[in-house]
């Protein structure tokens, strides 16, 4: 059984309850989800993964958070060439700059999103944000058939 990794930074919960949600897809379509805090991974672990997810909310001018996400977000740059991500977050104002950016980080490192974009939500995760993000975890674990 294949191990499907969603990585993520949680400030108020609500990006990390995505995660969980992720894994409950994973683990629907039959793989185990390694649900991890980004604190708590090296991006070297990610570099045999076919898949994974990446989280984080929007922070301050519509940025990832600075200290822990956006190092590994860079160091992750060099190995994510030819993978299939999925990128989410929520947030609490703005529209959502930061997620199309990171989007565009990850493709022009050669990664494709998977859904095409990030899943976002404003505030906490509402119903239909819970199945996009279990929808999303079932694709992921496809990829690690």
């Amino acid at each position: 059984m294949s191990k499907v990794n969603i990585v993520f930074w949680s400030g108020t919960g609500n990006t990390e309850q995505m995660a969980k949600y992720i894994a409950q897809g994973v683990e629907k379509a039959g793989q185990t989800a390694n649900v991890v805090d980004v604190s708590e991974i090296d991006p070297k672990d990610l570099a045999g993964d076919k898949a994974f997810a990446l989280g984080c909310p929007s922070m301050g001018a519509e940025q990832l958070e600075e200290s822990v996400m956006e190092p590994f977000v860079e160091e992750l740059e060099g190995i994510v060439s030819g993978k299939s991500i999925a990128l989410f977050g929520s947030y609490g104002w703005g529209n959502c700059e930061w997620m199309r950016d990171w989007e565009e980080r990850m493709q022009n490192a050669g990664a494709v999103i998977v859904g095409g974009e990030g899943i976002t939500v404003l505030g906490e995760p509402d119903d239909e944000t819970k199945e996009r993000c279990i929808d999303i975890g079932k694709t992921l674990a496809s990829f690690n058939v």
